[in-house]
């Protein structure tokens, strides 16, 4: 029977066969926008803990320094073209664009790489740019484009670090740096102060919680993936089977709960 507000059979089925198709694009859209607020708001509240937060103080003079110290000798910061990973909202990539360095940032989040478009046009630097792209999935960049490849706690979340790692090697220079930090365990709230104020008092404790509780949100929020919480011996293997030589691997920020880790592009001469 048909007739006005009603379905014929046909319509009926058709209407019932693509319900699923229409729910899952919209619970597909509602993870989309949450991953999208999380990122963002955490991009946000990241260039506030980058420059009031001391352990973050100390990880980018450690970074800016292997970076700095892998450039040849009479070569100019110009010249040297360094990749971030994963950059969020550009702040780091910022910071080594001003130093004198030619960089690109790249993040798979296109809101945090329209906060850092923002940045950088503020800024007017313009020996850096900023691509919504992601590392692992290949073909981003030619063989060879850069002398360097920094990234700043983001490979323990990335769902394929192997990939990223290989892939990092290739579009590097032979002989070129790679500059890791990355967790070696979970940072949870609790814990994580209750160590910090036993190790180094309730004062320390208690002024890492301007890091700590936007990355309990940001945990909380993001996909689910990984995490590749690598210790020393394992962070090693990954790196010899990528094709790189570790240089250094150090234990750093908030009382070694990270690794620091650069590197060097095997050149198998």
């Amino acid at each position: 029977m048909t007739g006005d507000g009603m379905l014929s059979h046909a319509e009926t089925g058709k209407r019932a066969a693509t319900s699923p198709g229409v729910t899952r694009s919209v619970l597909g859209g509602v993870q989309w926008g949450l991953d999208r607020t999380v990122s963002v708001g955490y991009g946000v509240v990241y260039d506030f803990i980058f420059d009031l937060f001391p352990p973050y103080q100390a990880l980018r003079r450690e970074v800016l320094s292997r970076v700095e110290s892998a450039v040849p000798e009479g070569m100019q910061r110009r010249d040297v073209r360094v990749l971030e990973v994963d950059c969020g909202p550009g702040t780091f990539s910022c910071l080594l664009a001003e130093a004198g360095f030619t960089v690109v940032g790249i993040d798979p989040y296109n809101g945090l790489i329209d906060l850092a478009r923002e940045k950088r046009r503020a800024r007017q630097l313009t020996n850096l740019a900023f691509q919504n792209a992601d590392l692992a999935h290949g073909n981003t960049f030619w063989e060879a484009t850069f002398d360097q490849v920094v990234s700043i706690h983001s490979l323990y979340a990335h769902p394929a670090p192997r990939r990223m790692l290989a892939e990092a090697c290739r579009i590097l220079k032979p002989g070129g740096h790679l500059v890791i930090a990355n967790h070696t365990r979970r940072l949870g709230l609790v814990s994580t102060f209750r160590d910090l104020a036993r190790r180094d008092g309730l004062l320390a404790a208690l002024g890492s919680l301007i890091w700590m509780g936007p990355n309990a949100v940001f945990e909380s929020g993001r996909k689910r993936i990984g995490p590749h919480y690598w210790n020393e011996d394992t962070f090693s293997a990954e790196l010899r089977a990528a094709g790189f030589t570790v240089l250094e691997m150090r234990r750093t920020f908030l009382s070694g709960a990270s690794l620091l880790v650069w590197a060097r592009k095997d050149t198998h001469d």
